[in-house]
């Protein structure tokens, strides 16, 4: 048993679908899966195994921030074997010409956190994706007609900040949109070898500023949640 996750070994399934709110985790796990058992509440992060079609596959939140999914996305790689994680989660688009509800499949995460750098010795301020989910991914989208974009994104470790002008990690990768966690996500994948990937649905514009309300939000990441549980039976 870890730290921070209670499940016993052989709870966690093998490949671990990741969004930030463990309410959202509850909300994805009782409306997808199958053979629903409750393996972990350490700290209300909840994580739920059960099967889908007939796969079994666990949803777990991250918590916010490249620290809070350092801790969850490392244990479950260390401690419960897990082999691949794809994070489901909301992002901010830098560009007008990337609209409300568009998905992301992450190629590169760029990030000024020193999550990477003093963690594992990790140079540098972008990581890719890792391993076959990104490509696995992307099939799916295909085969279910799902519009896809794919790209740079910056994970953040800042929400609120001063100075309002575009940070200068944007321009220099060519960021599509913000989050806070995919960067951290890859670092773990890199270092204990190990897939990992990302995929964001756009639920803010940021020049516009226009946003999915509350009411919308559940609703606008179900084609999000199918492709992730579609290629994640394929892994």
């Amino acid at each position: 048993m870890s730290v921070h996750i209670s499940a016993k070994f052989g709870e966690i399934a093998p490949v671990v679908l990741m969004p930030g709110d463990p309410l959202r985790a509850k909300y994805i796990a009782e409306k997808w899966l199958s053979n629903l058992q409750l393996v972990s509440t350490t700290r209300n992060v909840f994580f739920y195994t059960g099967t889908y079609k007939d796969v079994k596959i666990t949803i777990g939140a991250s918590g916010m921030g490249c620290p809070s999914i350092g801790i969850y996305s490392y244990e479950l790689f260390n401690e419960y074997g897990v082999d691949c994680i794809i994070r489901i989660g909301t992002a901010g688009s830098y560009h007008a010409d990337i609209k409300l509800y568009d998905l992301i499949n992450v190629d590169i995460a760029c990030s000024e956190s020193t999550y990477a750098k003093y963690a594992f010795d990790i140079e540098g301020n972008s990581i890719s994706h890792q391993g076959k989910a990104f490509d696995i991914i992307n099939e799916t989208a295909r085969e279910l007609q799902t519009t896809l974009r794919s790209g740079a994104i910056h994970s953040s470790d800042i929400f609120y900040r001063k100075n309002p002008a575009m940070p200068a990690i944007v321009d220099e990768h060519k960021c599509m949109a913000v989050e806070m966690e995919a960067f951290a996500l890859f670092a773990n994948a890199q270092t204990l070898g190990k897939t990992a990937a990302t995929l964001l649905t756009i639920s803010d514009v940021i020049p516009t500023h226009e946003q999915i309300s509350a009411d919308e939000r559940e609703k606008s990441l179900n084609p999000m949640i199918t492709l992730a549980l579609e290629a994640a039976i394929k892994m």
